[in-house]
């Protein structure tokens, strides 16, 4: 296994009980456009995409046609881990992987189904990705925080910051 696989593995590990990302967007007047979205996947693809059901009545999938590289903020505040993903994204249509990956969730806001003619399946191609994990428990953390402003020296060891790159 290297680096990169591992890198892979920890960076799913940290976004697969996040229930929520802000999937962000640039709009056609330039502007940038965060929406809470759900990872629709149960691991990250061997090719390394991230899934998404959207609205096809949503202005993000009218984003993508204009501007395909998108940001995917990920944080789990009780467990001190961030993560941010940058990829391309794009509507696809593909009903088998859109019924694999289908949940009694998705009913909710698609009641028709996955044949729901509102539904577009977002691919999210990562090109990027960057995450930031604190091991230490929440009395550690503020031990090193008071020591750092007692000291004046910026705290070290904070946790784990690893980029991982895909392409």
């Amino acid at each position: 296994m290297t680096d990169n696989d591992s890198s892979r593995e920890q960076l799913w590990s940290l976004i697969k009980d996040i229930k929520f990302a802000m999937f962000t967007t640039r709009h056609g007047n330039g502007h940038l456009h965060a929406r809470p979205m759900t990872t629709q996947n149960q691991s990250v693809d061997e090719d390394d995409r991230l899934w998404f059901f959207m609205s096809r009545r949503d202005s993000a999938v009218a984003d993508l046609a204009g501007e395909a590289e998108v940001n995917l903020s990920y944080a789990d505040t009780d467990e001190h881990s961030y993560v941010s993903v940058s990829g391309k994204a794009k509507a696809v249509v593909d009903l088998v992987k859109t019924r694999s990956l289908w949940s009694k969730a998705a009913d909710v806001w698609f009641p028709g189904g996955a044949e729901d003619p509102d539904l577009a399946l977002v691919e999210v191609q990562i090109t990027h990705a960057h995450y930031w994990n604190t091991k230490d428990n929440k009395m550690t953390q503020l031990y090193k925080l008071a020591k750092a402003v007692v000291t004046g020296e910026t705290p070290k060891h904070m946790g784990d910051s690893v980029e991982v790159r895909t392409q």
